[in-house]
């Protein structure tokens, strides 16, 4: 039985609980178009919006949501927000997200989601370099890889909405182990080959657990040899999901039994990759109240030594890490109870898992390489550079409360937040108006 990405079932579940809700309550409203107002500042420079702008407010059908955020609201609380007010929007940048069989009504929500939120319009770019098969309404595992596209492309436009985005599509269904995986590795190899941009979106995940026979192994290797070629002498930056499982993830190929002992996930746990975890975003009167949501992917590879960039990491780490490469690096905003508003199939709701974390960091990357005015490449030496340094605790939101166990069908024990860096959301969320000049100086 073929099953969808981790976020992906997230985000149907949250369709579903919402349109039940809607049916006792209403139906869930849709956007009503509305022209942004004409621009008389530079291109991809936001023209101010009053605040009693409907682009600041969610649409109705959100409001019982326990938290929902607009773009330019996530923008603000992650520090990207006065960055865009200095037009730095992503512009001359190319995000490329990759998917198995994409949206057929991609960019017309798009559209309903730049018009909602009063955001430059995009034209999304779809390559399918090995071809297409036509898109099933009924097939449960397309809709979710339909839903998993929207997001990604509504989140990343929403933080960086001058970068163009690719999104890039494969005609066979991704799941556990290598089903899937050599098209993925096809398709960025197209996409590195062809020169289409500078950063991967990536939220895709198959568990370790799947992988750790010879086959499952070979390809672990191309891809990893892919990743320090493309990083390191290419400029590509790939940022991947940690997973929305906790601390355990798949322990077999049909995806319908959970490993009962710690297990993170591939690719994220490569040292080429930036892996990104999720947290529980909340408001409050004086500023933002982050945990660690409880199904961010984290732990220690089984299949990677521990790196050079997390050798600084305390003692206290190092006794967890065992020699081994520790997953997150960083997290994001990924609880489906507090995400940004997102527009699919026809109804508005929240975005959810690191799924939606993914395309937030690939952006905020985007958004660094315009300021660099060059690539950054392989971006985790820096990251941890600044962390460590005495910038960490104003370039991050330090995550301290919260944990990733497992207590359901099975039971895991997994691993807190705490100060400075974890394995359950790494060094934290981003305060981007600092962490990215400072990033750009560590890489440079």
């Amino acid at each position: 039985m073929h099953v969808r990405p981790r976020a992906s079932i997230l985000l149907l579940l949250v369709i579903t609980l919402l349109c039940t809700a809607c049916s006792l309550g209403g139906p869930i409203a849709t956007a009503t178009p509305t022209p942004a107002p004409p621009s008389t500042t530079p291109t991809n420079v936001f023209t101010p919006i009053p605040t009693t702008s409907s682009f600041y407010q969610c649409p109705p059908g959100l409001s019982g949501s326990v938290e929902c955020y607009t773009p330019y609201a996530l923008r603000v609380a992650y520090g990207v927000q006065s960055l865009t007010a200095r037009g730095f929007t992503g512009k001359g940048q190319t995000l490329v997200d990759i998917v198995s069989y994409g949206s057929p009504s991609l960019q017309q929500d798009m559209d309903v989601f730049d018009s909602q939120f009063g955001l430059p319009a995009l034209h999304i770019q779809v390559l399918a370099p090995l071809g297409t098969v036509p898109f099933d309404p009924q097939n449960s595992d397309m809709v979710g890889w339909a839903g998993e596209t929207e997001l990604d492309v509504q989140i990343m436009h929403a933080i960086a909405p001058a970068a163009k985005i690719i999104v890039m599509t494969s005609p066979v269904d991704e799941t556990e182990g290598t089903v899937g995986m050599p098209e993925f590795l096809q398709l960025e190899q197209y996409a590195v080959s062809h020169h289409l941009g500078q950063v991967f979106s990536q939220s895709y995940v198959a568990s370790e657990a799947t992988l750790s026979d010879s086959v499952g192994q070979q390809l672990v290797k191309q891809y990893t040899d892919f990743y320090q070629q493309i990083t390191t002498q290419d400029g590509w930056t790939v940022i991947s999901g940690s997973g929305d499982n906790g601390a355990t993830d798949w322990a077999n190929i049909a995806a319908t039994q959970l490993a009962t002992t710690a297990t993170v996930n591939f690719p994220a746990d490569v040292p080429w990759v930036t892996s990104v975890g999720g947290t529980t975003l909340q408001s409050t009167a004086t500023g933002y109240n982050e945990t660690a949501w409880s199904g961010s992917g984290g732990g220690v590879s089984k299949f990677f030594t521990e790196p050079g960039f997390q050798q600084g990491l305390p003692a206290t780490v190092q006794a967890l890490l065992k020699g081994q490469r520790g997953i997150p690096d960083i997290a994001a905003d990924a609880n489906p109870q507090t995400g940004m508003a997102f527009y699919f199939n026809g109804h508005w709701t929240l975005t959810g898992g690191t799924s939606a974390s993914t395309p937030l960091w690939a952006a905020l990357v985007a958004i660094a390489n315009q300021m660099a005015g060059h690539p950054l490449g392989f971006i985790n030496p820096g990251l941890y550079k600044v962390a460590l340094s005495a910038h960490g605790q104003s370039d991050f939101r330090d995550i301290v409360n919260g944990n990733n166990s497992v207590q359901g069908t099975v039971q895991v024990q997994g691993f807190s937040a705490q100060v400075g860096w974890d394995a359950v959301t790494g060094w934290g969320a981003p305060l981007a108006d600092h962490f990215l000049p400072d990033l750009i100086t560590a890489l440079g």
